[in-house]
């Protein structure tokens, strides 16, 4: 018998990887890693904090890219070019995926535990993060009360001005499933984007002759892949619930929020509701 071992081989003083750089190394300059890995700064010396801080700046930068996302399918609707909606949509139920996994870190935290490191944010709440406003206004559940709140910061305060007024990405899905000969009534289609969404029993309709058609309709293909985006959202919603009452049960929340119960009403919002109510009579 013979036993080997293997070692990670050395790389020469020749190599191109060894070579020094000059200034900061390309891929800190394309992806700004050292920028991103300098913003945590604990304020307690509790062990969780670190974790709790990291998951919350990952969640940022997920939100970020599904907005992304969701933009560009909202776009491509508008063009009539169904197959780069999708791609984009696509792209962005992985990425809700990976938002999803990202409460790992912190899903099991104890009250003690996280007592140990609360008051440190003060009146700071996840409640204020105006990239998760941005997904909600895209996915139509709108108001204007959560825009004020941001008006002391006038380049965010701009941007979520903008995503009030405009369109949501189901509105756009709606106005194209109408040029694609469906009936989607006027009163939908001319409907005040700025107010949230409310389902319409004449929308339950036209996603219910999609989905009693052919199997094989893109327009069926499209329904599933919206109606995972909104199980994949409302899971996320969940897991938020799931997290604060494990860590903190009915407390009142950050910045005197009303914490787990606000949570529970939002996570009982239906997304994309025609979608879930035309399944009841196919």
């Amino acid at each position: 018998m013979t036993h080997s071992t293997s070692t990670c081989p050395d790389l020469s003083t020749d190599d191109p990887l060894t070579q020094p750089f000059q200034g900061s190394s390309p891929y800190d300059s394309y992806v700004h890693a050292s920028v991103l890995n300098s913003l945590q700064h604990p304020l307690t010396e509790a062990a969780d904090e670190m974790g709790f801080l990291v998951t919350t700046q990952v969640m940022e930068l997920w939100f970020t890219l599904i907005a992304h996302e969701w933009r560009v399918a909202r776009e491509s609707f508008v063009k009539d070019d169904l197959d780069a909606a999708m791609d984009a949509l696509v792209r962005s139920r992985r990425a809700l995926h990976a938002l999803n996994a990202s409460w790992a870190p912190i899903s099991a935290l104890t009250p003690v535990q996280f007592n140990g490191f609360r008051a440190a944010f003060g009146k700071a709440s996840g409640f204020q993060s105006a990239m998760y406003r941005h997904l909600e206004f895209l996915l139509g559940q709108k108001s204007a009360a959560l825009v004020r709140a941001h008006q002391g910061d006038p380049s965010v305060h701009e941007a979520l001005r903008g995503a009030y007024r405009e369109p949501s990405l189901y509105d756009e899905v709606l106005l194209f499933l109408h040029r694609r000969g469906l009936p989607v009534p006027e009163h939908v289609r001319e409907r005040d984007v700025t107010a949230s969404y409310a389902a319409d029993e004449g929308v339950v309709e036209v996603w219910r002759r999609i989905y009693a058609g052919p199997q094989h309709d893109p327009l069926l293909a499209l329904g599933e892949l919206l109606t995972d985006i909104a199980e994949l959202v409302t899971r996320w919603r969940q897991d938020h619930v799931m997290v604060v009452r494990r860590a903190m049960g009915a407390k009142q929340g950050s910045a005197g929020s009303a914490g787990l119960a606000w949570l529970e009403q939002r996570a009982a919002h239906m997304v994309f509701p025609e979608l879930w109510a035309a399944r009841g009579d196919v």
